[in-house]
């Protein structure tokens, strides 16, 4: 009887941590928050998509030099990484309103391909839980928050390609 007991309850804890390694991963979605177009049209965060293809989130400020060494180094290989992936870059500025009329000029100056919206009053940032800047993170094509990593270093946007390539649609 108790080897019997034994055994039951050894095919039953090898099947539930069976289950648990075979389910999906569940990662983070993206909040939903209001924030502003670059032109200052309101603009819901969920409405990030980009038909299935990863996107890339990247939260800046246009007085953080490693932010915008971190955008200016993906613009040099963006087009590329378009081509292979299919991904699409939202750069979502986080300057206060002391600032936050300082992006548009930058960012035509920059002449950046990305989508540029703007976070002034840092709730998309909150609801992220981000602390520090630069912030980047990737979705999956289900906008799914799949890596996430803050700061820059130079050759940072490589690790950034090869996660890209993880979750290009296939």
């Amino acid at each position: 009887m108790k080897k019997s007991v034994f055994l039951i309850l050894c095919c039953l804890i090898l099947s539930l941590s069976y289950s648990q390694d075979n389910k999906e991963k569940k990662y983070p979605v993206l909040p939903s928050v209001e924030i502003k177009t670059i032109d200052g049209k309101a603009f819901d965060t969920k409405e990030i998509k980009n038909d299935g293809n990863p996107m890339i989130i990247s939260l800046w400020a246009t007085t953080c030099r490693p932010c915008i060494q971190e955008l200016k180094a993906i613009s040099d290989v963006y087009d590329d990484w378009i081509e292979e992936t299919g991904v699409k870059l939202y750069a979502i500025s986080v300057d206060d309103s002391k600032t936050a009329s300082r992006v548009a000029p930058f960012v035509n100056g920059a002449a950046w391909d990305y989508v540029v919206l703007q976070d002034v009053n840092s709730d998309f940032k909150r609801a992220m839980n981000v602390v520090d800047i630069p912030f980047l993170c990737i979705l999956n094509g289900n906008g799914e928050i799949v890596w996430q990593h803050t700061s820059y270093a130079p050759g940072g946007e490589n690790e950034v390609y090869e996660e890209l390539l993880k979750w290009k649609k296939k």
